[in-house]
Parts: C-alpha cells; structure tokens; sequence
C-alpha cells in the first residue's frame, strides 16, 4: 500500500501516514479512483490539536480489520481542516443537516460525485453507550450502497439541494438594539461569557461591545476577560488561552492553544484596556505581556510566521498520551516544587486533594494573588515535562489576526519590539504565501514551502487588514499597496451579487459554493473583509461607498444571532455611530500617536508619519507644521492640533 501522506505538507495528514488506511490527500485522483471502482468516498476532517481526532485514529484508523474494511469498499481522504476550511466548512454543513450536531473528527460518506449521504463525528470502535460502533457503521453504509443505492443517491440529492439553499445572505435590517438586548439576554453574570457550558472565548462578540462602548457593554467585556483571565482556561504559568472551556466557569479548559484565539484576544485585551479602569487595565496589560511571550516561545518559527496550534495531548508519568498532562497539578507535585510554600499556592492556583480535572490533578486558576516567585518556579519544573505536540503549519488567515493584534498592542502598550514582530510575519507572508505570477495567495506554508491550497475570502480579508493596520503604524505604503492588491483579488474571486463575498472562488470543487456568514471562533470572510475594506478606505479615502451594502449581507444575522455574529455587529455599530474618525499624526513618535491609539473611537484608522507625505491620500497637502495631529471624519479634516490637549478636544 502507498504511503500517500508521508510528504503532506500537513503535520495531521502526516500523523497518519503509517495507518493501515490507505488515505488520499482531497483530489481529483481521489474521486477518479472512486468512479473507477465504483464506491463511495469516506472523507475523514480532522486538525491536528484536536484531542478526539486522536482517539478515533488510535481506535480505528490503526486498527487491521477496520481499515481492510474501509480500503475494500470505500476511497479513503484525509482532510486537514485548517489547510482546507472550504472543504471543511461544506461538509461541515451537511453534517449539521443530517444529524443536528457537528464537530471534530468529522466522519462523511460521498457519492463518487463528492455529493455527501452520510455523515457524522467521533464513532467509537464497537457498540458503546447507544453509539454505533465504526465498523457497524461502515457494514451498514456497504450494504446500503450495494442494495439500495438510488436511496442513497435521492438523499444525497436533497442534502445537495438543502445545503446549496443555505450558502447565501438572508435578507433584512439591522436591529442593533435588539442585538445587543439578546447579548444582555445572554449574559452569563456569574462567570461572564455568554450562555452556559461548554464556553468559548467570545472574542468577536466581546469587539462588538467594545464598539458599542456604553457602561454596560464595556462591564460585559470586563466582566468576561476578568473570568477568562483568571480561569483554567488561561495559562497561569505560561500565557495564553485554550480553545474553551468544558464548563461554564472556564476552570476545565480543552488543552488545545490556538493561535487564532490568541491573535483575536490579544488585540481584544489592547483595546479593552483602554476603557476600563487602571487596576483592569493593568491586568490586561499584564496579561498581554504573558500572552505574546508564549507566542515567541511556543509558536513563533524562524522564518518570521506563527504555528498552528499546540496539541491538547502530551505524555503523562507514564509516557502515555493524555489530555492537558502538561498543564495540571496535584498538591503533592506543588508541595516537590514550592515546599512550604504549597499550601498558600495551591489556594491561590485551587488545586484541591479531590482535584478539579482528571485522577486527582487540577488546572491552575488564579482564585488570589499569584506570587511571580511561585509562578516562575513552577513554570521552570512543567518546562522538564514532556511537551505537547505543536502543529507547525502556518495559516494566512490567522497569521493575519496576529499581525492585526500584534500592530494595536504595540501601539497602546508601546511596544515598539511588538512592531518589529509584526513586521516580520508579514514580510514572510508576501514573500511565501504570495504567488505574484498568478496573483494567488496560498493558505498555507511549512518550512518556508507553501502549499497548494489557495486562500479563501478570511485569508484575503485577514492579512489585507493586517498590512494595512502595518501601513498605519509605520507609515509604510508599500503594506498599503499590499493590502489594496489582496482587497481587489479579493473581489475578482468571491464577490457575491449582493455586495457581499463567497468564501471560496467559482472553481470550487465542491458540490456547493460555501457561504457561511457565521462569525465563530474567528470572524466570517466577509466580515473580515468589510474589516479590512474599511481599514483601507481610512488610508486612501477609496472604496467608502461599497462599504454600506457589504455591511447589511450580516444585517439579519447579526440581529437574529448576535453571539454569531460579532464582527457583523461591530461593523454595523461602527457604521450607525458615525464616530470612528482617520487620524493622521505627523513628526510624533510618542504621546500624539499613543493617545491617538488609545482614546480614538473604535474604528478609527490611524496613519503615522515622520513628516509630509505623498504617499498616502490621507496625508496629502498636511503636515507643513510638526508636530501635527489632523482629526478626519469622511476624509474631511479639522483644523491641526499640535499638543495633546488640542488633540483630545477633537477626539471627545
């Protein structure tokens, strides 16, 4: 049997390129193959952080019998879904269509067309608790293909035709105060966050009522990073945050670190510092600091771009694989390490003798006070644990975020150190990820080696607003200049007919175009490009009248479901208060600029520049007299203020 996978470019296809299964990477060949023979496709998505995906493959992907059935009668793919999110998120689809749930791994059967007739997620090997045990299911689906395959064919049909209905914008007004009274609605008061267990960090919704900016929403933002902060969910030791919490208090996270939520909630922390009160804000500095050390220690790679992910699994004593070993502690390992300074730390971190994770051990939270000396004589001793796998693909879309976050922290916190780092991931994007031959961005590089997939709209729209925040703070424009290249590609392969964008181009491969307006974990591709558009047009003036008919394809989800639409909501507040303003600071390096980046309304775009300046429209004819700050509202400036007096006078 060919080890088709050993070369993937993908740490997860990689990891099983010694299964007995015989995968396909996602191609034509797979599903030529498929016809050829005559069977279905069994497509199997996973990533490779994903602690289930794990147990599925030790339990049946190496298992003899369960793959020769799975090689006899089906065509074996391997999908990543991080290098391929439209293949993901079109299947994705169909799963929640035929079983009201989705998740990861996800498990779909296809007609040799690719058209989708069963589906679901983790099976267990045999019968177990009501679930059906894999090789049931893959015996039922033969003689289901065998026997009854116009069945099969007439319920693929639908679930295409279901599918395919729903890639679309619903139409509809806004309603922001309706939207933001069912965020009120949701809110968890006791834990923050919204709605109960399991809890993902609400980054998006939390930007949306940055936005909003009333006393109420900033308490809802404060009230959810206060928890979140102080919660198992963040890494006491280390820095950074889990992919969720398992429970509605985030004491239990699953162990997994992504760097998409990191990106997001770095830049969130920026900004919320901002309005809140300096005991928080400080916290949230702190918390900023912790946070991007983890991700120059654990995720940063030479050539200048950020992994993955970091694995939840990672041998325990006993040199097994299990969820968050790493990260938990019993008292008795406390009291090796902190000796008579154990008791005080395991209240402070609760660690109790009956545990709050698995056989005994607990996460670390901060219930009091943590002492640095506790924290660094801890963190010395997991550093000799062995370490979680770490998925060292690096994704466009999410190297985008970072760059994004890392421009505002830089700016607010004045970190001129952070720039540099952000300079450095987007040169190493241009020059890997960008094909100029035929103006393609690619999803996804390892080893400085891109690979084949293209961008999707959410990569487009990420890094565009990325170079230009970059344009804004450096007063480069070659980064401007960037960012209208990938806006206007962006619109040559997704625009949609309502103003808005497909996320994948008219070439798809797929049996539907996807379309998901859904602001999750990371925001939509259409969001992130109105982000983005908007972004530019503060620079350039350019583009303002496309933004008001992009922004209304989110309107009736951003009204129906605002936890699902964040950066939908925000982009709507930004629009309906009028109150974001182009700013553009000339010959100040310091308390101009930084007053600038820390008082200016969400929203606003602001361009730094050692004197006059061609180069940007924003700039044009200004400048004569240093320092200068020119407040904008519509590219229509005031008068220059020259102090920060003047300067906030204008900004109130």
């Amino acid at each position: 049997m060919a080890n088709r996978l050993a070369d993937s470019l993908s740490p997860y296809l990689r990891q099983h390129a010694d299964n007995p299964v015989d995968w396909r990477e996602w191609s034509d060949e797979a599903f030529a193959q498929a016809r050829e023979r005559d069977v279905p496709v069994f497509l199997s998505v996973g990533y490779a952080a994903c602690h289930w995906c794990h147990v599925m493959a030790h339990e049946s992907f190496e298992d003899p019998e369960i793959a020769e059935l799975i090689n006899a009668n089906f065509v074996p793919i391997k999908v990543d879904r991080e290098e391929r999110p439209d293949v993901d998120a079109i299947f994705m689809a169909a799963t929640q269509a035929l079983t009201g749930q989705g998740g990861w791994p996800m498990s779909v059967w296809l007609t040799p067309e690719g058209r989708p007739f069963y589906a679901g997620t983790y099976f267990p090997p045999r019968q177990r608790g009501g679930m059906p045990g894999f090789g049931q299911v893959l015996t039922a689906l033969v003689d289901a293909w065998r026997d009854r395959r116009e069945e099969v064919i007439t319920s693929a049909t639908a679930i295409v035709d279901h599918v395919a209905a729903t890639q679309r914008a619903l139409p509809g007004e806004a309603d922001l105060a309706g939207a933001l009274a069912r965020l009120r609605e949701d809110f968890d008061p006791l834990h923050g966050g919204f709605g109960g267990a399991p809890k993902f960090p609400p980054t998006t919704v939390l930007d949306a009522l940055l936005a909003d900016g009333t006393p109420e929403s900033l308490e809802q933002v404060a009230a959810t990073l206060d928890a979140m902060i102080a919660g198992g969910i963040h890494d006491q030791l280390g820095g950074g945050f889990a992919r969720y919490s398992v429970d509605a208090g985030w004491v239990v996270p699953h162990f997994e670190k992504m760097l998409y939520d990191n990106a997001l909630l770095l830049g969130t922390l920026a900004r919320a510092s901002a309005r809140v009160d300096p005991e928080r804000a400080a916290a949230y500095h702190a918390t900023a600091e912790r946070l991007v050390g983890w991700l120059d220690r654990e995720l940063l790679v030479d050539d200048g771009g950020y992994a993955a992910s970091l694995d939840a699994d990672s041998a325990d004593e006993s040199g097994r694989l299990v969820e968050g070993a790493f990260y938990v502690w019993t008292p008795a390992q406390l009291r090796a390490v902190l000796g008579a300074d154990a008791a005080r730390a395991a209240a402070a971190f609760g660690v109790t003798d009956r545990g709050t994770f698995e056989h005994g051990a607990s996460t670390l939270r901060a219930l009091a006070p943590i002492e640095d000396d506790w924290r660094e004589r801890l963190f010395t001793a997991r550093d000799r644990r062995p370490r979680p796998a770490r998925d060292d693909k690096i994704v466009a879309a999410w190297n985008g975020w970072l760059i994004t976050a890392l421009v505002t922290a830089a700016m607010i916190f004045d970190r001129p150190d952070w720039l540099d780092r952000a300079r450095g991931a987007a040169a190493y994007l241009w020059q890997t990820h960008w094909r100029e031959s035929d103006r393609t961005l690619l999803r996804v590089s390892r080893d400085q080696q891109p690979g084949t997939a293209p961008g999707i709209a959410e990569d487009h729209g990420a890094l565009a607003q990325a170079y230009a925040a970059l344009a804004g703070a450096t007063g480069d424009a070659t980064w401007l200049d960037r960012a209208r290249t990938l806006l206007d590609r962006a619109d040559e392969l997704f625009a949609a007919g309502d103003g808005g964008w497909y996320d994948a181009d008219a070439a798809t491969d797929l049996y539907a175009r996807p379309r998901d307006l859904s602001d999750n974990a990371t925001p939509s591709g259409g969001s992130a490009l109105i982000a983005a558009h908007r972004a530019v047009a503060g620079l350039t003036g350019e583009g303002l009248d496309r933004l008001p008919a992009a922004t209304a394809t989110g309107a009736a989800l951003a009204t129906a479901a605002p936890r699902f639409a964040g950066w939908w909501l925000r982009e709507l507040i930004i629009a309906d208060r009028a109150a974001a303003r182009e700013i553009v600071i000339f010959g100040d390096d310091g308390p101009l600029v930084t007053t600038a980046w820390r008082e200016a309304p969400e929203g606003s775009v602001i361009l730094a520049l050692p004197g006059p300046s061609e180069e940007f429209p924003l700039a044009r004819g200004r400048g004569a007299e240093l320092p200068a700050a020119y407040v904008c509202t519509n590219q229509a400036c005031g008068l220059p203020a020259h102090d920060l007096e003047g300067l906030r006078a204008q900004l109130a």
